[in-house]
């Protein structure tokens, strides 16, 4: 082992020594172009966490009992820059709920009203919060009596270009059901959906 060893480095001193000079000598230039690449802006829809929402009676009356709550803060944010957004693009989120099931009992979802509520501020004015919508037991405003059975409007924006960010929105619930409803525990699942158009 150490005789081959050495054997080796006199081998390796022994090429040195012999090396070639190189009589001319020629450069090449490198270069690379190193792109970007930071993600491209996205517009996304999240929900605060929440072990769901859970309806408590207030307000009942002779012509309905009424059960409220309040809708976890939905945050929509627009990371896109404003070449990356249409000319025209606009964006929404509307939301609709199933019927409430308890055993052999439902409750239509038309029983299920909102007031939806911009939770921060809009500086143009283009982010705005839905109409109020009542159930189909009216609730004594002049909202729509139609209740979240199709899909009705949480927050949206008629121009995205002119303004990028993140909003908060939350909604008041109300369910209003006949004096004579079946008791029971309900269940029924509230979907949001963002459409950017």
């Amino acid at each position: 082992m150490i005789l081959a060893a050495l054997g080796l480095v006199a081998l390796g001193l022994a090429a040195s020594a012999t090396a070639a000079v190189a009589d001319e000598e020629e450069g090449v230039d490198l270069s690379v172009v190193i792109d970007d690449i930071t993600p491209p802006g996205q517009l996304t829809l999240t929900v605060a966490l929440n072990d769901g929402v859970v309806l408590t009676e207030e307000g009942s009356d002779d012509t309905a009992r009424q059960f409220t709550g309040t809708l976890p803060t939905v945050t929509v944010s627009d990371t896109r820059t404003a070449e990356e957004i249409p000319d025209g693009a606009f964006w929404a989120v509307v939301g609709r709920a199933s019927d409430f099931v308890g055993g052999d009992n439902t409750i239509g979802a038309e029983h299920l009203g909102w007031r939806p509520q911009l939770l921060s501020p809009s500086p143009t004015g283009n982010v705005a919060e839905g109409e109020p919508v009542s159930s189909v037991i009216p609730d004594g405003t002049s909202a729509p009596a139609v209740g979240l059975v199709g899909q009705e409007l949480l927050v949206s924006t008629f121009s995205a270009e002119e303004e990028t960010g993140s909003w908060d929105v939350t909604a008041e619930l109300a369910l209003r059901t006949p004096t004579d409803v079946e008791p029971g525990e309900y269940h029924s699942v509230l979907t949001l959906s963002l459409f950017d158009q």
